[in-house]
């Protein structure tokens, strides 16, 4: 939020908390958790993995949660948002309500319907291992249903500013997230367009291609579409980077989002064509040379063939580097394919490159060095 500038009073610092405060409704709710599996079925309660955390918990984790449950044991609330339909949105306590959806039977992921949780790990009441819902004895189900749980609901009266700012550091806390799924979890209380176009392009055919190397951990932590996040950021707002990336992602995700910050327009189809062209152009001249699919992959010094091993100072000094030369390469241009291939390849592994990568590399001096040496190299593909 933008700072306030010149002295304040006493009493304007106090009247400007009091007008935020105003301006955020909220209201606590106990619900049983019969009630919430009843409102998940009628879609009154929506969980939505994009707008927060991945279902990650082990069975175990599960199983101990509703053993909690069964000992009336005291849980965390849970956050709710109410959207303008009064239909509720779950910004955290996905864990917990997934778990004993999960042992109703009733949990649906992607719009399948998961195999009822069978309970494994309990390690105060053991003797109700290896139990379904279904099996529970009538006392210790209708018990399970009539549990209940806090929550604590942001009205659609709120400020939704103030709504996405409070929901950005709360999902901060907890369990650990890679900063890609906050954003996610977040960014959608101010608009969600940004982050769509984000989640689009992340399935592009040739940009999977060309980081068709990146873990499959880490594509669970939403890092493609972080790469698709930090291809727009530096490439069009290079100068507000200094060391912190996440934060600097953050901060250009938000600007953008935000409709009431100027600072950062976007002009979507322009940059899904930018986009588009920069990946297609990468793979078709990565797949004249033996660095196929490994176009991102780090080098050795001293040896031309990249590893395996995906690099993001290798993915900025070639995304980058190409954007000066763009309109003047054409993907369909063998010659000037055979030429972007060569500067793929010897560029990847020359030592001036090289130098610009590795340890302690990743602040703004090093990433304007990588993406200058690829400038410079991809303008003799069209000269």
């Amino acid at each position: 939020m933008p700072a306030v500038e010149g002295p304040r009073t006493p009493e304007d610092l106090i009247r400007s908390v009091d007008e935020k405060i105003d301006s955020i409704r909220t209201q606590s709710l106990d619900f049983s958790f019969n009630e919430l599996a009843d409102m998940y079925a009628q879609e009154e309660l929506i969980i939505n993995p994009e707008f927060q955390r991945m279902f990650r918990w082990p069975e175990g984790s599960q199983s101990r949660f509703i053993e909690s449950l069964l000992l009336e044991l005291p849980i965390p609330p849970i956050y709710l948002i109410e959207r303008d339909d009064r239909v509720y949105e779950l910004i955290d306590g996905l864990q917990r309500i997934s778990s004993y959806l999960n042992f109703r039977g009733e949990l649906k992921i992607d719009g399948v319907l998961q195999e009822p949780l069978v309970l494994s790990d309990c390690d105060i009441v053991p003797e109700i291992n290896g139990l379904t819902y279904d099996k529970l004895p009538r006392a210790l189900e209708i018990k399970l249903k009539r549990s209940y749980i806090r929550a604590e609901i942001l009205r659609k009266e709120s400020d939704n500013r103030l709504r996405y700012y409070m929901f950005k550091r709360l999902n901060t806390g907890g369990e650990i997230l890679s900063e890609q799924e906050i954003r996610n979890a977040t960014i959608r209380l101010l608009s969600n367009d940004f982050n769509s176009f984000i989640v689009e392009l992340s399935k592009n055919e040739d940009f999977q291609y060309c980081i068709s190397t990146i873990s499959d951990n880490s594509r669970l932590k939403k890092f493609d579409e972080e790469l698709v996040l930090r291809f727009f950021a530096f490439k069009n707002d290079p100068d507000s980077y200094q060391h912190d990336v996440a934060d600097f992602l953050t901060e250009y995700m938000e600007a953008v989002s935000d409709d009431e910050n100027d600072s950062q327009s976007f002009d979507y189809e322009a940059e899904r064509q930018i986009f588009e062209k920069t990946f297609k152009i990468l793979r078709t001249g990565a797949d004249k040379t033996d660095v196929k699919d490994r176009v991102f992959g780090s080098v050795v010094s001293g040896r031309r063939s990249p590893r395996g091993q995906f690099s993001v100072y290798h993915f900025e000094g070639l995304t980058l580097g190409l954007q000066a030369s763009l309109d003047a390469l054409d993907p369909e241009n063998d010659q000037q394919m055979e030429r972007v291939a060569s500067i793929i390849s010897e560029g990847k592994a020359d030592p001036d490159f090289i130098r610009t990568t590795g340890s302690g590399k990743n602040d703004r001096v090093p990433m304007l060095a990588r993406r200058k040496y690829f400038t410079d190299a991809f303008a003799t593909a069209v000269s």
